[in-house]
């Protein structure tokens, strides 16, 4: 079974990612929080980190650092992490950050398949401003 994390505070965002990605072999779990992040990737291990730019108290771009820092001090596996940004001029913040993917929101199904794939198979994805829809 497959499982991805997801970090958002927007229901609607989370139906989306919900409706295009669970299925028999893949679960979404939520949490609202980016501090909550790191606790539940200790007690689950996901297989991907979905993070959307917006998140309550602590920031999509803040959450992933700290991912990337514990998994750089090795008291975190190697977990891939997204982000889902807001604006085509977040990719700089996301690339500082050391996201391995991103997609610049509104996050269709398809494209959002796509990013959750390629990390999972070990590869990177980087949406391009020319690849997002308005």
């Amino acid at each position: 079974m497959t499982t991805v994390l997801l970090a958002t505070d927007s229901d609607p965002l989370f139906r989306d990612v919900d409706a295009a990605l669970a299925s028999e072999d893949t679960q979404v779990l939520r949490v609202r929080a980016g501090t909550d992040v790191l606790p539940v990737c200790r007690q689950k291990s996901p297989d991907l980190v979905i993070l959307d730019l917006q998140i309550g108290n602590m920031g999509g771009i803040a959450t992933c650092l700290a991912v990337k820092q514990e998994q750089e001090a090795g008291r975190l596996g190697t977990i891939p992490v997204a982000l889902l940004l807001d604006r085509s001029v977040d990719t700089f913040l996301a690339g500082e950050a050391r996201a391995d993917g991103w997609l610049i929101k509104p996050a269709d199904s398809l494209r959002l398949r796509r990013l959750a794939l390629a990390l999972l198979n070990g590869d990177s994805s980087f949406e391009t401003p020319s690849h997002a829809t308005a």
